[in-house]
């Protein structure tokens, strides 16, 4: 691709900047030219740096060293931005966080218009009816349908990430940041997204895009940077890189073949394992759903998954997979079915009947559902886990590291120790800690709902090496994921939601992503009705 040809001179000039937090440097003379009209990829693994550079361009902190200057157009020099965020925005910068930073009781009107509202009597009345005019026109071209009165709150991750673009949008920016964009995203969600990228570089708006699928990256970008462990390590024009030279240069090694058991192999051992996890264990069926019917949410669900089985839930964002999931976990009630775990049924159950049946949920929202962030990696992971380091009525502080020492290191958690607050961690390692707090419990069911949203390329690696691992001791697996290349190649059944209600179910080895897509269309039922 080749970058608009809308100005020679770089809108944004980044020049060795320096930026540490107690002692971790976060970045480290990182010098870097951002170009009106291009789409400029930004590349790393979590920890590398990444957030830091968008935390740094939108003014939230201010670098220890080094500058940050932006073309100012009308008088054709640059302005040395100072580190707030009212010069970021004045400078023209927005950021569509990957991580929800709306407040989640207010409506998309408000949401959108939060700290500049429109108004007319001289400041001094709101001008709502012009808010939600607009509203309407910002979410119509992304594509987006939703009542506009409803808490954010009450919408999906992918509705609540389209307002925050919505925001982005209304600021009429010049550097669009966008990290994480399509993480939430259905498939068609993802597409029509990318034409807006597309559009916005051909209006001379620069996107600097942050992203760990690199099919989008190279679909997308002019040019790509690469950050690791802090460091600048290189900014080519995409059509110089290839997806090979791009990991070795983010991980610093090429990724070796992930050898991980074979499907059929998993699903042996569940049954025979003795060691490990899955010491103890029953085999045959570890979960099965009956009926399982929440009234305007989902229908009818009946699936089962065994004992070092990996189930895969597919369909689009919105068909119900998250909610199944919240209700087999008993977050949300359900109104008819039953839940049998390793041959006790239930027909009324909450969230503490499934932890003591020995079922784990890791959510889609680690922020906010998953991980309390001002709390210490330790204590997030001791958090279900208290029952296990108690000793005589009391906590034993040595089997209270003993057990966090062992998570960290198994999941080999980036933090300078168990003391840090997840909130400083990136998103890679907060889905580890997330990880380390149910595995820590040994279960027998583990629901997974989009476990690799938001992560680097090597932690995706690292995490289906795990469920592999886990299925392979004896672990149950119901693994939700938009990803349909994760899917196949974990699960080793596949069943599609659409709408609400299990719309098929294949053996992952005897479907192709395109023929899943076209039983997860929202028309796909009616279709099939029509040629009856």
């Amino acid at each position: 691709m080749e970058a608009g040809s809308h100005s020679n001179r770089p809108l944004i000039e980044i020049r060795g900047i320096c930026k540490s937090y107690t002692g971790v440097v976060a970045l480290s003379d990182v010098s870097l030219s951002l170009m009106p009209g291009e789409v400029h990829a930004l590349c790393g693994e979590n920890g590398a740096g990444k957030s830091t550079l968008i935390k740094l361009l939108a003014g939230t902190v201010r670098p220890d060293s080094g500058s940050i200057s932006c073309l100012n157009e009308s008088l054709s020099h640059e302005v040395l931005l100072s580190g707030s965020v009212k010069a970021a925005e004045d400078a023209g910068i927005a950021v569509m966080h990957q991580e929800s930073t709306a407040f989640p009781d207010l409506n998309a009107v408000d949401n959108i218009y939060v700290g500049r509202e429109l108004t007319v009597g001289y400041g001094l009345l709101l001008n709502r009816s012009e808010m939600r005019r607009r509203t309407h026109e910002l979410l119509h071209r992304l594509g987006e349908h939703f009542s506009i009165d409803r808490p954010l709150r009450e919408l999906s991750l992918a509705q609540r990430q389209m307002v925050a673009l919505a925001r982005a949008l209304s600021l009429k920016c010049r550097l669009l940041i966008m990290d994480e964009p399509t993480a939430s995203l259905s498939m068609r969600e993802t597409q029509r997204l990318m034409l807006l990228v597309r559009q916005l570089r051909s209006d001379g708006i620069c996107v600097l895009y942050v992203s760990h699928r690199l099919e989008e990256v190279f679909e997308l970008s002019d040019r790509i940077t690469v950050l690791r462990d802090g460091r600048l390590v290189s900014t080519r024009p995409t059509t110089e890189v290839t997806r090979t030279s791009l990991i070795h240069e983010m991980v610093g090694r090429d990724l070796e073949t992930l050898h991980g058991v074979s499907k059929s192999e998993s699903i042996t051992a569940g049954a025979d394992s003795h060691t490990g996890l899955a010491a103890g264990r029953a085999t045959g069926t570890a979960i099965e759903l009956t009926g399982l019917t929440r009234i305007g949410v989902f229908e009818d669900i009946s699936l089962s998954v065994r004992a070092g089985e990996i189930v895969g839930l597919s369909g689009l964002v919105g068909a119900g997979r998250s909610e199944i999931a919240r209700a087999i976990f008993g977050i949300d009630p359900c109104d008819f079915g039953s839940i049998s775990i390793s041959g006790k049924t239930l027909n009324r159950w909450t969230t503490g009947d499934m932890i003591n049946a020995g079922v784990a949920f890791v959510p889609e929202d680690r922020q906010h559902e998953g991980l309390v962030l001002q709390m210490s990696v330790a204590d997030n992971i001791l958090m279900t886990n208290y029952k296990h380091v108690t000793r005589t009525g009391f906590i034993s502080a040595r089997a209270a590291h003993q057990l966090v020492d062992d998570q960290v290191k198994r999941f080999q958690i980036r933090a300078a120790s168990s003391g840090l607050m997840v909130e400083f961690l990136s998103g890679g390692n907060q889905q580890k800690v997330v990880l380390g707090k149910w595995l820590a419990g040994r279960p027998r069911v583990l629901i997974l709902d989009e476990p690799t949203r938001g992560v680097d390329v090597g932690a995706k690696h690292q995490i289906h090496e795990l469920i592999e691992q886990l299925a392979g001791e004896g672990l149950a697996v119901l693994l939700i994921s938009s990803e349909l290349p994760e899917l196949l190649r974990l699960s080793h059944r596949l069943i599609v939601i659409r709408e609400g209600r299990i719309a098929g179910e294949f053996a992952s080895g005897n479907v192709s992503q395109e023929e899943i897509l076209a039983i997860s269309l929202p028309d796909a039922g009616r279709s099939a009705e029509s040629r009856q």
